[in-house]
């Protein structure tokens, strides 16, 4: 960092000039792109398995909608989406902290930044879980970042090999005994029925005491996707190290190979895992688990070779190009989910919580989604960050950041993807 004692005449280096962000010019579209996609599946599932329901209401029996419609789009939204958007998110926090960890070499300081930036976003997600919404990410993402930190610095294989295990372990998880088992069946009827009534129809401290009391029920759901989340940010980490997304225009051939890999094994897959509901096959027990787990992370790494391959040629660009401002601002927008989700569910605000079915509450999700596509890009007109961004950076470097954009409209457009 610089300091006091250096002279108007030394030019600061690399490893003593002020931290800070990366500009908008210096941002890769296709990341971006990516990220405001997963961002659409997240708010996909929360809002429907979470907001609009108890979480543990999918565990219950005849917990399958009535409505022929709703079957089919709950079916779609399993197959295609549940778990391949948080595993999207996953792997793309370990591309940023890759990215944060290599633009920081050479800073005497690079260990502190990082932790400070993982510590100010436990310190957000722990407001935003008690708060605002208990399915919260962001406290499991920064515990998780925590774990990676170590082995950024590392050599690739080892690397590999702990995502290779940890993806191992999260897989055969379900043919394992339960470190932190979830509440039994009476259980989780029970706190099905409160959810009800405490999000349906209660206040703002009524909902606040109960969604503090059923953080401790929800924990064991984080136990067993936490090896997951370990692993992808691993894995987005090797991806930028490797140089796969650093030059993804000269690797498309590769990353269109792992896309058709991924997309038709890992819908198989899922395919596979959702075929007793679907399909009335036989029921492969806790097998079934395990492959729906290998399924979801498999498609999600096609879904994700497929997005970055297709940013990185022109037309590719031009048609995706609308998710890129939403991903920019991915921190702000999943917050803001939160906040619109709980007042339309919740008793504080219109109470439908319990009363829509799937079709319906995922028109909601789409209406919310396209109002955050059209409100990113006419923030990034005028700011470089998104608010909540703007916090967390301001934090991390210890200094406010300069907020208005100050770039002209076209080159704005030129490099609005990341």
């Amino acid at each position: 960092m610089i300091d006091g004692s250096i002279s108007s005449r030394t030019a600061p280096t690399a490893s003593d000039a002020p931290p800070k962000p990366m500009s908008p010019s210096e941002r890769i579209d296709a990341i971006d792109v990516l990220r405001g996609l997963a961002l659409f599946g997240v708010l996909a599932m929360n809002i429907v398995t979470i907001f609009r329901v108890s979480i543990f209401a999918q565990f219950l029996p005849n917990a399958e909608p009535a409505l022929l419609l709703d079957r089919a789009v709950a079916a779609v939204l399993t197959v295609a989406v549940d778990f391949k958007a948080l595993a999207l998110f996953s792997l793309l926090f370990g591309v940023g902290l890759a990215i944060q960890f290599e633009r920081l070499s050479g800073n005497t300081q690079r260990l502190i930044l990082l932790v400070r930036r993982l510590a100010v976003l436990l310190a957000i997600g722990l407001v935003h879980l008690y708060l605002i919404w208990n399915g919260d990410i962001l406290v499991e993402y920064a515990l998780a970042g925590f774990v990676v930190l170590p082995f950024l610095g590392g050599p690739l294989w080892l690397m590999a090999g702990a995502a290779l295990l940890l993806m191992g372990l999260y897989v055969t998880m379900p043919l394992l005994p339960s470190i932190v088992p979830l509440p039994g069946a009476a259980g989780m009827a029970a706190l099905v029925a409160d959810a009800t009534r405490a999000y349906g129809t209660g206040g703002f401290f009524d909902v606040l005491a109960f969604r503090i009391r059923e953080v401790p029920a929800i924990f064991p759901l984080h136990v067993m996707v936490f090896p997951r989340t370990v692993a992808l940010f691993l894995v987005g980490a090797f991806a930028w190290r490797s140089g796969v997304l650093r030059w993804a225009s000269a690797n498309r051939r590769l990353l269109f190979g792992v896309a058709t890999f991924g997309i038709l094994l890992g819908g198989g897959l899922s395919l596979a895992a959702a075929g007793k509901e679907l399909f009335g096959w036989p029921s492969l027990g806790r097998v079934c688990f395990s492959v729906e787990r290998l399924g979801a992370v498999v498609l999600a790494l096609g879904y994700a070779a497929a997005v970055i391959a297709a940013a990185n040629f022109s037309g590719g660009r031009r048609l995706l190009g609308w998710a890129a401002p939403l991903g920019r601002m991915a921190f702000t927008n999943y917050l803001a989910q939160s906040v619109i989700c709980g007042w339309i569910f919740y008793g504080y605000g219109l109470g439908q919580f319990g009363r829509l079915g799937v079709t319906a509450t995922l028109a909601i999700g789409i209406f919310v989604y396209g109002a955050q596509v059209v409100f990113s890009a006419w923030w990034l007109r005028r700011y470089r960050f998104g608010p909540v961004e703007w916090l967390w950076r301001s934090c991390m470097y210890g200094v406010p950041q300069p907020m208005r954009a100050t770039v002209n409209l076209a080159i704005m457009r030129a490099t609005i993807a990341d």
